[in-house]
C-alpha cells in the first residue's frame, strides 16, 4: 500500500458514515453530472478538507466498494461514436456488478443536449448475455435505444474502487473513482491508469455544493471523463480517437507520469 493509499484511508476514517438505506432519498436518477480529473495526493487533500461537511458511505464496514461494469456496443461501435462525434442526446449500455454485494444490473444511460443525465436499469442474475435475456433485456433495451441485445456485443470492461460521499444536506452524491483497470473484448488488450482519479459531482440541477470551492481551492477543475471511450481508445488503437487526443495530454499531465496507461496486447 503507497503512502497516498495509507493517507487515504486515514482521512476517510474520520468521516461520519452513511448506510444505504439512509441515501436512499438520493439516489439522482435524473440529474447532472460535472467530473474532475486528478490524482491521488490531490485526493487526500480534498478528504481532508471536506471533514464536517461530508457522511461517508459504509457498507459491511468498508468504506471502498468494488465494481466492475462491461459495457455493450455495436459491432460499429455506436454508442462510442455518438460520445465522440458529440451527439447529443447519447446513449450507452452496460451492466454493472457491485462486487460487495454481488448484485448486477442492466443500464441505460441518456445524456441529453443540456447535460442532463437519466439512469434506468434492470436487475440482471449476471453479467452474461443469457441472463440479460432472461431478465427482459431485449424489450428494456429495445424501448430505449431502438435496439436488442441481438445488435449489441461485450467491448469494453473496468474494474475500479469507489468512495462515495454525501453532503451533510443530502442535495448531492460525489463519487470518487481510482485504480481503475480495462479489458478489451475485441482486441484482448488491458490498461491500468495508475495515479488517476476520476471525481464526479451528482446532483439535481444547479444546487449549492460544498464541494465545489474545495475543488477550485486545489485548482481541480471540471474536465469530462468517459470510463467507456478511454478505456475504448487506450486498449483499441483502430478507433477514431481525434476528440479525445486533448484529453489523453492533460491526463498525463495530471496523474504526473509521462504514461499513465500501460498498454499490452
Amino acid at each position: 500500500m503507497t503512502k497516498s493509499d495509507q493517507s487515504i484511508n486515514h482521512w476517510l476514517a474520520q468521516l461520519p458514515p452513511i448506510s444505504l438505506d439512509e441515501m436512499s432519498g438520493i439516489k439522482l436518477m435524473n440529474r447532472t453530472d460535472t467530473k474532475f480529473v486528478t490524482n491521488k495526493q490531490k485526493l487526500v487533500e480534498l478528504l481532508e478538507l471536506a471533514q464536517g461537511e461530508y457522511y461517508v458511505q459504509q457498507i459491511e464496514g468498508s468504506r471502498i466498494a468494488n465494481y466492475r461494469t462491461v459495457y455493450w456496443d455495436t459491432p460499429w461501435h455506436r454508442f462510442f461514436l455518438e460520445h465522440h462525434n458529440g451527439r447529443a442526446p447519447r446513449q450507452k449500455i452496460r451492466v454493472r456488478t457491485y462486487l460487495d454485494s454481488d448484485l448486477t444490473f442492466l443500464e441505460v444511460k441518456t445524456k441529453n443536449n443540456h447535460g442532463r443525465t437519466k439512469k434506468k436499469r434492470i436487475t440482471v442474475a449476471s453479467q452474461e448475455l443469457q441472463s440479460l435475456v432472461e431478465a427482459g433485456g431485449d424489450e428494456f433495451v429495445c424501448k430505449l435505444t431502438g435496439i436488442t441485445t441481438a445488435d449489441i456485443i461485450p467491448t469494453v470492461q473496468n474494474q475500479f474502487q469507489r468512495i462515495t460521499l454525501v453532503n451533510k444536506g443530502k442535495t448531492e452524491r460525489l463519487t470518487i473513482d481510482f485504480n481503475v483497470a480495462f479489458h478489451n473484448y475485441e482486441t484482448d488488450s488491458d490498461a491500468e491508469t495508475g495515479n488517476l482519479v476520476i471525481i464526479e459531482l451528482k446532483r439535481d440541477g444547479n444546487v449549492f455544493s460544498p464541494i465545489l470551492d474545495k475543488l477550485r481551492t486545489l485548482r481541480i477543475k471540471p474536465s469530462g471523463f468517459s470510463k467507456y471511450c478511454i478505456g475504448s481508445v487506450i486498449t483499441n488503437n483502430a478507433l477514431k480517437h481525434n476528440i479525445f487526443k486533448k484529453k489523453m495530454i492533460r491526463i498525463r499531465k495530471y496523474v504526473g507520469h509521462q504514461l499513465p496507461f500501460q498498454s499490452k496486447a
